[in-house]
């Protein structure tokens, strides 16, 4: 019946577009259409099979690119066509230095966005590249929390899929594989470990060398994100070892974050010194600094159903609803509900984290990916008001810009580095509510990418959103994340899609699948056999039974093939952002 009632709604509804393009201008009805309705209320299946290729069409581009001009080195140069590895020249230039490593990052990092789209060849041909080319056994400083989710989770995540008994992308694993992605990331962590032991706080320092363990030059402060985004991968690498030592590690460093909140507020600070536990940033939000610690606490409750996890979240939650959620238009006047009331548009703000007040007038784009989070949690209508305002900031603009003042409604940093935070939150929200909005935001995306970012050999980061000037960079995350959230945005038959509650998404858009075994520590039962053929189980079934989830705000059905927000709270955004249209 169900099925039945959305056919007859989508046909209802193309009907009726049918006739306002034949008789829009003869005033026929009470109520004109709405413009935005009209828009985004419908998206036709061959635009869907296009977009799905012209997605892949982008991955390819960047891939291949990357293999024939790059590889072995870690990253792209797209205008000139040529490889980057790390910058020995300037060993200070952490830009470059905290994420390049000799490791061949971009290969490592774009594994399963190959499985996901279903090219088992070059998954292949990729496995066996890494494991003949890459070593750790580097004299490279490097930072732990970027090397941990772009190369640690991917080996990780590339070893799953191919030991899937079910093969759901194909046959991945090749004849001779034994383990070696695996037998790769126990060896990286293991030399990340020295940023734990030093440590006397239980706060990880910011960067190894690979090599030596800490650097001679310590840096001693990191950022709340950096020491406490690392559960996921250490604690599934754990219990894929029965090793306790890496997720004891990553839990310790979150809990002496957890136990340094303020203690008026219970907010965060965005750096802390890791000899001395003491806040040295005292900015509190859900941008640069602090995003994936949030995302982990939930996702890795998801995926290992340890109640602290969620209590954690779900108080840090509400204890942000309290403090940052203000207006756009005016900070004190903002809309209780996103879809109803009366009010501005709600905003996330960054505040002080010892009296909740606000602190800066920008928001960044990493905070985008904060909707996304909502959607997890179960909050659909914030997550909708969420992305819309990033969204709209997109739409002035054609990318998203670093920073953004609310306030003086300008681009405060400039550059645009390819980043997904906004093409996942799309991704998450259509999964949520499969309201063809999405698809049409997922397809400005695209098109705005091939329009601005697209260079001689690939994807390049956008220097300044404002004249549109390129720099010669394209990050790994472009291939790992960006375009995979495209692609399966556009691919509803994509196993990923069918059986969307058996996964859990890195906060670099690696994939995890939710089992049985990493709900069990084998080194709490030494006759669990670490090797467990176990059912996948779904985000409802991994709950632990004693545990209080959220419930979910879904949005109505009819809503379904209308707009998400309500057309007037969009073109309210529109007139404070200056976006002159949709």
């Amino acid at each position: 019946m169900y099925v039945l009632l959305s056919y007859i709604g989508i046909s209802i509804l193309i009907l009726m577009s049918n006739i306002l393009d034949t008789y829009g201008s003869l005033n026929i009805f009470k109520q004109p259409w709405d413009p935005l309705e009209k828009k985004y209320g419908f998206f036709p299946e061959s635009l869907r099979l296009h977009m799905l290729g012209e997605a892949k069409k982008m991955f390819n581009f960047g891939f291949e690119n990357y293999m024939e001009h790059a590889f072995p080195m870690d990253e792209l140069n797209p205008i000139q066509c040529k490889g980057r590895g790390p910058d020995y020249a300037n060993p200070s230039n952490i830009n470059i230095n905290d994420i390049l490593g000799d490791y061949c990052l971009t290969l490592v990092d774009s594994l399963d966005t190959l499985a996901i789209m279903g090219n088992a060849t070059r998954f292949k041909e990729a496995v066996e590249l890494v494991v003949r080319s890459v070593s750790f056994d580097k004299d490279n400083v490097v930072q732990v929390f970027e090397v941990n989710i772009r190369v640690l989770g991917s080996l990780i995540s590339a070893h799953l899929l191919m030991m899937d008994p079910e093969k759901p992308f194909g046959d991945l694993k090749p004849d001779w594989y034994d383990g070696e992605l695996l037998h790769l990331a126990h060896d990286l962590a293991s030399r990340l470990l020295p940023a734990f032991e030093k440590s006397t706080t239980g706060i990880p320092y910011p960067r190894v060398n690979l090599q030596k363990g800490l650097p001679k030059m310590l840096f001693t402060e990191t950022c709340t994100a950096g020491a406490g985004s690392l559960v996921l991968e250490f604690g599934i690498l754990s219990r894929l070892l029965g090793d306790p030592v890496y997720e004891g590690y990553a839990r310790r460093a979150n809990k002496a974050l957890w136990n340094s909140r303020a203690e008026n507020t219970g907010l965060l600070g965005n750096v802390i010194d890791v000899q001395s536990g003491k806040w040295t940033g005292r900015l509190s939000g859900l941008g640069a600094g602090l995003d994936s610690f949030y995302e982990y606490l939930l996702k890795s409750y998801i995926m290992f159903g340890e109640d602290d996890d969620f209590q954690m979240f779900n108080e840090s939650y509400h204890i942000i609803k309290q403090y940052m959620r203000r207006g756009i238009g005016g900070l004190d006047r903002w809309r209780p509900h996103c879809n109803k009331g009366h009010g501005d548009h709600p905003l996330y703000v960054n505040v002080n984290m010892m009296n909740g007040a606000v602190q800066t007038s920008w928001i960044d784009s990493l905070q985008a990916a904060f909707a996304g989070v909502q959607v997890l949690h179960g909050d659909i209508e914030e997550a909708i008001c969420t992305h819309a305002l990033y969204f709209s900031i997109w739409k002035r603009y054609g990318v998203l810009p670093e920073r953004f003042n609310w306030q003086k409604i300008s681009a405060d940093v400039t550059f645009y580095p390819l980043r997904p935070e906004l093409v996942e939150s799309t991704y998450l929200l259509y999964q949520a509510t499969k309201n063809p909005f999405y698809l049409h935001v997922g397809m400005e995306i695209l098109e705005s990418l091939n329009k601005i970012a697209k260079a001689k050999c690939g994807y390049a980061t956008v220097h300044s959103v404002i004249d549109k000037t390129l720099e010669d960079r394209m990050e790994s995350f472009f291939l790992s994340e960006t375009c995979k959230y495209l692609y399966l945005l556009f691919d509803k038959d994509n196993y990923v899609n069918k059986h969307f509650s058996k996964f859990v998404f890195t906060t670099e858009g690696h994939i995890f699948p939710i089992l049985l075994k990493f709900r069990t520590k084998s080194w709490d039962n030494p006759l669990l056999p670490l090797v467990q053929e176990e059912p996948p189980l779904s985000i409802v079934d991994a709950r632990p039974l004693n545990s209080t989830m959220a419930s979910c705000d879904a949005v109505d059905a009819e809503r379904s093939y209308f707009l998400p927000i309500k057309s007037h709270y969009f073109m309210q955004i529109s007139d404070i952002l200056g976006v002159d249209e949709y």
